[in-house]
């Protein structure tokens, strides 16, 4: 046997040196020509070793990431392969569109070059342009606002053709003729998703910011970015905020309150009251099982929860269990029993005939179905009102979640739930695809690209913070009321052996909607009033599906539209309506002070955990932590 010298080990030393600064060297080589007036090869040593350096260790990442993953490789490429399959049914549906015809890509070409004319005659009619001046383009996006898209025509010329294309394909798509209109919706949002994707700015060759940030780093910013990589395909999902950042019951989710009820499925919390008295009705809270309660105790700044108990009232809120293989068989009616159950312990706890309710999004949904099972039973008067948050009953108009419902969907999405439930991950990507530049690409060139830290945003914490989803009532949810509607017909759905009809529902209703809710839209979520049979009113609010109800009074922030009479539509509503500056929250709280305002002292069980009353932990509780 023989050994290495140590001449032999400082040869091999050398080699190595030598290799890392040619992979350095050619790493600035494929980066310095697309930066004005960069050479493609510097002379100074620390330079080179630094880009050297950067090299070697993205190398090293790769190696290490490869070798740890080497016995998991059969489940990554499974959940690469759920997502391959999810992008090969986008891509096929805008393959419909016309681009192969010889006439239309005439015609693209004539209009390309005229855009490429008028673009370049810009940068001409400018001549050496001053220092923060760009020319005049025609197309503008926000995904290209720095200016250096603007600053050299190649890159002008990039984004702007890029621009031209995304349109007129998304005109092929709003013209295709012989599609039924659920499957042109779909064609339109697959193109959406599909130029989305395809943008310059997702690229690091094209997109001038990350390339003069890697000449400024000497590459550190694409070795931070593949850490960050790396560590989302670890854990499956796409990192929005510092994980770190946030810690339930520390930062987040502070509202002090007691878990005083437990279930199966769910905990219900008790919040401590802040005033001296407090509305004799509580109100119990459902929010929805596809994301953490949290959302309305995100922060005491934030908190619809903190401002409802200083409002007086005594407030509940169900803290749902994500599914495991426990919950293989869970259902729709399970839900609703659990509504039905965390009412009836509320009344019984407090000693009072009936309780306000609050149902956000799909929780609102099965309110409605539980209000129509009650007042089938008899016991409607358990319920003094109900207030829906962005629910919809009526999937007629359900918005673009319905692109994903269709029986291949439905089928692929019944092949990746394991043990009897949905790994939320696989949710959060759907919810994440709907708004793919805001919640997906700009954060593949944040954190991938430019290698950005990640911010500490505690709403987007919550975003990431997924749920699981019991398989069962998963794909019966989406069966009955998405693609088929079924909720809407008298009787055609029955839950927990009870005939549902929404015409029933006889108890005062409070309805919320956001004007730019693209997950439950305005003109479904108006639908709800059009089967009650009760007193209602309607509030259409600013913003969306998060921000609309998540608006608190201090901040100041979006507005609401009221119309007093009897519109028939929407569109009556807002043509009819009026405006009011900020957060609806105090017209609510006035309404629930009119449907039932007697006030109680806050004693006795209305302080959860006080002498007597035995309760389980401390809010917000174990099940919200569960993964």
């Amino acid at each position: 046997m023989t050994g290495k010298t140590v001449d032999d080990s400082s040869a091999d030393s050398v080699v190595f040196e030598d290799l890392f600064r040619q992979q350095g060297e050619a790493m600035r080589a494929m980066f310095a020509p697309l930066v004005p007036g960069a050479e493609v090869v510097s002379t100074d040593p620390a330079d080179l070793q630094h880009w050297a350096m950067s090299a070697a260790k993205l190398q090293k990442m790769w190696l290490d990431f490869s070798a740890e993953q080497a016995g998991q490789v059969e489940p990554m490429l499974n959940r690469l392969g759920d997502i391959g399959k999810w992008t090969q049914t986008f891509m096929a549906m805008a393959g419909q569109l016309p681009i192969a015809q010889a006439e239309t890509q005439a015609k693209l070409w004539n209009e390309s070059m005229a855009l490429w004319s008028s673009v370049m005659g810009q940068f001409a009619g400018m001549g050496q342009h001053k220092d923060g001046e760009t020319p005049a383009l025609p197309r503008q996006d926000r995904r290209f606002k720095d200016k250096r898209w603007q600053e050299q025509p190649a890159f002008a010329l990039i984004h702007q053709t890029y621009l031209f294309l995304s349109e007129k394909l998304q005109q092929m798509a709003d013209e295709a003729q012989g599609l039924s209109p659920e499957r042109k919706e779909q064609l339109r949002f697959a193109t959406k998703v599909v130029t989305d994707a395809l943008s310059p700015a997702n690229f690091p060759f094209t997109n001038p910011v990350v390339i003069e940030r890697t000449m400024e780093t000497k590459g550190e910013n694409l070795v931070k970015g593949v850490e960050h990589l790396l560590e989302d395909l670890r854990k499956g999902q796409l990192t929005h905020t510092d994980p770190d950042a946030f810690e339930l019951g520390r930062n987040i989710a502070v509202t002090p309150g007691k878990v005083v009820h437990e279930t199966p499925l769910f905990q219900l919390i008790q919040y401590t009251p802040t005033t001296e008295e407090v509305f004799e009705t509580p109100l119990v809270i459902f929010p929805p099982w596809i994301n953490r309660f949290y959302i309305l105790d995100l922060n005491p700044e934030k908190s619809f929860i903190r401002w409802a108990v200083a409002q007086g009232l005594t407030v509940f809120v169900v803290s749902w269990k994500s599914a495991d293989a426990s919950m293989a068989d869970v259902l729709w009616d399970d839900y609703v029993r659990s509504q039905i159950e965390a009412i009836d312990h509320v009344r019984e706890r407090l000693k009072v005939p009936a309780v306000h309710t609050i149902g956000y999004c799909v929780a609102g949904t099965t309110l409605a179905a539980t209000l129509a099972v009650l007042a089938r039973r008899g016991d409607a008067e358990k319920v003094a009102s109900a207030t829906f948050f962005t629910a919809q009953v009526d999937f007629d108009d359900a918005g673009e979640l319905k692109n994903f419902i269709d029986d291949g969907q439905l089928k692929m999405l019944q092949s990746l739930s394991t043990d009897g439930y949905l790994d939320g991950r696989y949710m959060a990507a759907t919810f994440n695809a709907l708004r793919g530049t805001d919640l997906i690409w700009n954060y593949v060139v944040n954190n991938y690209l430019l290698g950005q830290d990640y911010p500490a945003f505690d709403l987007l914490h919550w975003n990431g913070d997924t749920t699981n989803l019991p398989s069962k009532w998963h794909q019966a949810y989406l069966c009955d009321l998405y693609r088929d509607n079924r909720l809407v017909i008298p009787d055609a759905m029955v839950v927990d052996n009870t005939p549902v009809d929404l015409r029933r529902i006889a108890t005062p209703c409070y309805i919320q909607a956001g004007r730019e809710d693209h997950i439950a839209p305005a003109n479904s979520v108006w639908k709800l009033t059009r089967h009650l049979s009760g007193a209602w009113k309607f509030v259409l609010a600013g913003s969306g599906h998060i921000a609309g109800v998540v608006n608190p009074p201090e901040s100041g922030k979006y507005q609401y539209w009221l119309n007093p009479g009897n519109p028939g539509s929407l569109e009556e509503f807002v043509a009819g309506a009026s405006e009011t500056k900020g957060s609806w929250w105090p017209d609510w709280i006035e309404w629930i002070g009119g449907q039932a305002p007697a006030r109680v002292a806050a004693k006795g069980k209305r302080v959860p955990g006080g002498k007597g009353d035995a309760v389980i932990e401390d809010a917000p509780g174990r099940y919200v932590r569960s993964r």
